[in-house]
């Protein structure tokens, strides 16, 4: 594993978590083990009160990277669920610390997930918002089949699954998608700000209140992981994901119609 496809970096309280894979930071098994320990440290660490959690370059994260998955069909979806986004969400969510995702560019997939797993979202105004899944064929999945529905609604987040189109930046805030937002040369400067306020706040309090909003609105959220792997699984040998990822590759656009629709 390259030593610097993740950055961490403790100052004043405020650990920042920067990804730093370019061209498009795109999630692999290391990146993954990589923002798992990050997650690890931040709970470990008493000197921690707060998270920011970026990336660096112009996108934020197009997720997971496909090659490691959609591997002729060798790959179980449900394994790969199970061992890498599932516990990073669960540990995100139990992380009885703020996090705050500064986000500065395009967010697609298992990156979205992740996003929407955060506390707290600024977002700079070029930032662009992609469900992801449904462009290769795929159902959604990190929990974004949950979180979703919940911050912005089970009717925009099916019309956002289901199409594909972007989010932008300013939809997003207009949603309660993201808190903020900022622009684009500011963002890394009002993002540290925001996390220096709340290192400077009742840490134990907001980590009660977490658990709290966990109990109340996210309940269910290990079952939902563990359904949508056992989903994906299905998905991932169904023939949608067999034609959209071959349009992916051959980059042109897929031809869902001539296909079975049954799963």
């Amino acid at each position: 594993m390259s030593e610097d496809i993740l950055l961490t970096q403790l100052e004043n309280g405020v650990f920042t978590i920067t990804l730093n894979r370019p061209k498009a930071n795109a999630f692999n098994d290391d990146l993954i083990e990589a923002v798992k320990g990050a997650f690890k440290q931040a709970k470990r660490d008493s000197a921690v009160r707060s998270v920011v959690l970026n990336a660096n370059g112009k996108l934020f994260s197009a997720g997971q990277e496909l090659g490691d998955v959609s591997n002729g069909g060798r790959v179980s979806f449900r394994k790969h669920l199970l061992h890498t986004y599932n516990p990073l969400i669960l540990q995100m969510r139990q992380l009885e610390k703020p996090v705050l995702a500064a986000i500065n560019g395009a967010v697609a997939g298992a990156a979205l997930g992740i996003v929407l797993a955060c506390d707290l979202r600024i977002a700079s105004e070029a930032a662009r918002f992609f469900v992801g899944f449904g462009g290769i064929g795929l159902a959604p999945d990190s929990a974004v089949s949950l979180m979703l529905p919940t911050i912005i609604g089970l009717g925009r987040a099916a019309e956002a699954a289901y199409l594909n189109e972007p989010i932008s930046a300013e939809q997003a805030l207009a949603w309660g998608l993201v808190n903020r937002l900022a622009a684009p040369d500011e963002l890394q400067s009002q993002a540290a700000e925001w996390a220096a306020q709340l290192a400077q706040g009742p840490v134990n309090a907001m980590g009660l209140t977490k658990r709290t909003f966990n109990k109340a609105i996210l309940p269910h959220l290990e079952a939902v992981l563990d359904y949508e792997a056992h989903v994906q699984e299905v998905a991932g040998y169904g023939p949608d994901h067999k034609e959209g990822l071959a349009a992916f590759i051959e980059k042109r656009d897929p031809d869902y119609t001539s296909r079975s629709t049954g799963i």
